[in-house]
């Protein structure tokens, strides 16, 4: 390493803890960092910081536009702290890539299509089936709660509770701890986890819920590699410009919730602020956002707007 690794490495440990120290989790934006970190070591840049070494670790990641406009923005704030420790260090151009503002559409899985997802999950590691049921109670946890996929996998034991069907759910996107109460077919399904995953895992000394293959907690990017490996052999990715996302079952969760009441003849208005609240809401504005507007949805939506029934089968 040469002076301007060690003074970039030690500059974003600093950084890191600066900004957590205001409340902040900065995780992701923590991993950015120190993926750069790593990025200038093996390229053996000795510096400044300049706007082209940004943008070329930037446009080396493979991911979408949006997640390179923000991995820019946590580098371009790191930047004006680094300037005072390093004069040299280029102040990053505000627009050098600018976030799109077009929202990714949303797939909303049809029962067949999940019931083909959760079997699928199943042949993704023959040789260690405890991931297979790992993922497919993981998979089915998100359809038939909402949960965000971070909240689920940062479930210790502790939170679960098997007897009664509720989750304590911690480090909300808000800030704010909640229980969720979750169906007995749920319940009874993380209890079958919880058996086989202490079969397979007898000495683990994990808190985590949910196990990855070395017996400790399952990371999102392990996560991500099985859910993604399930949909390819589910076929749920042919002919489309997008494949399926795990936050797509949140939103499947609120539209099947709204079909229901709305096939009940509940008054869906009024039950709004329940739906918002157990997916962890603090306004409205937004649960709105997961309310897809499907076929069904919209034809029972309107089938209640004009008063009359049997609009959709």
């Amino acid at each position: 390493m040469n002076s301007f690794t060690c003074l970039l490495s030690t500059k974003i440990e600093s950084y890191i803890r600066f900004r957590r120290s205001f409340g902040y989790a900065y995780e992701s934006q923590a991993s950015t960092l120190r993926a750069f970190a790593r990025f200038v070591t093996e390229h053996g840049d000795r510096g400044p910081l300049t706007q082209e070494l940004a943008l070329a670790f930037v446009l080396s990641c493979d991911v979408t536009p949006n997640v390179r406009a923000r991995r820019y923005g946590v580098l371009r704030n790191f930047a004006d702290y680094l300037s005072v420790f390093d004069p040299r260090t280029t102040a990053l151009d505000l627009h050098a890539l600018p976030r799109s503002r077009a929202i990714a559409p949303v797939r909303i899985l049809e029962e067949s299509e999940l019931l083909r997802l959760l079997e699928a999950v199943r042949e993704c590691s023959p040789l260690h089936p405890i991931r297979g049921e790992t993922l497919r109670t993981l998979i089915g946890l998100l359809a038939s709660t909402g949960l965000r996929s971070g909240e689920a996998l940062r479930l210790d034991r502790s939170d679960v509770d098997l007897e009664r069907g509720i989750l304590l759910i911690r480090k909300t996107k808000f800030r704010k701890d909640r229980l969720v109460p979750v169906h007995s077919t749920t319940r009874e399904a993380l209890c079958r986890y919880a058996y086989a995953r202490d079969s397979a895992y007898p000495a683990s000394n994990s808190p985590a819920f949910f196990l990855s293959l070395r017996g400790c907690r399952l990371s999102s990017s392990g996560f991500s590699v099985g859910f993604h490996q399930a949909c390819v052999k589910a076929g749920l990715h042919k002919g489309l410009p997008r494949g399926v996302r795990p936050h797509d079952l949140r939103h499947r969760f609120a539209v099947t919730r709204l079909v229901k009441w709305y096939r009940e003849g509940a008054n869906v208005q009024a039950r709004l602020p329940l739906l918002a609240t157990y997916l962890g809401h603090v306004r409205y504005a937004e649960t709105a956002y997961y309310v897809t507007g499907t076929p069904e949805l919209l034809g029972l939506a309107a089938a209640r707007a004009f008063g009359y029934e049997g609009g959709v089968s």
